[in-house]
């Protein structure tokens, strides 16, 4: 089970395993405050990419396709992440004010196709991951 969660609301225990995946610590929250299990500042987009999008959500499906694309170099921490929200809850922890347009909401879908391409693998039998 993979869930979002804002990095400034309080953390929970249905949120089992919490991972901050951006690239910088949020702003005026402390780390006991923010509870976080794990943090994969390397899964955010590249610096230069989130300089670009700005949080404009005219620049949205372009963000999308672009942050997409730098993610198929980070396959091994889409993996870990689909891997461990399979075992249980995992929630991606973000800064972002928007809900809708940032990159934990691309990441989320990205891992879970992966968790979905993981579970028909196995249970075809063909095991394939």
């Amino acid at each position: 089970m993979l869930q979002l969660k804002r990095a400034y609301q309080p953390a929970a225990d249905s949120d089992g395993h919490r991972i901050l995946v951006d690239r910088l610590w949020p702003r005026g929250l402390s780390k006991q405050t923010a509870a976080i299990d794990e943090w994969m500042k390397e899964i955010a987009p590249s610096a230069e990419l989130r300089r670009w999008f700005g949080h404009d959500p005219e620049k949205w499906p372009e963000f999308r396709r672009r942050y997409k694309r730098e993610l198929q170099g980070q396959a091994d921490m889409v993996r870990a992440i689909a891997a461990l929200a399979s075992r249980g809850p995992a929630t991606l922890v973000y800064a972002a004010r928007d809900e809708v347009h940032n990159d934990a909401v691309v990441l989320a879908a990205v891992v879970r196709a992966r968790m979905k391409r993981m579970s028909s693998g196995t249970r075809h039998g063909t095991g394939k991951r």
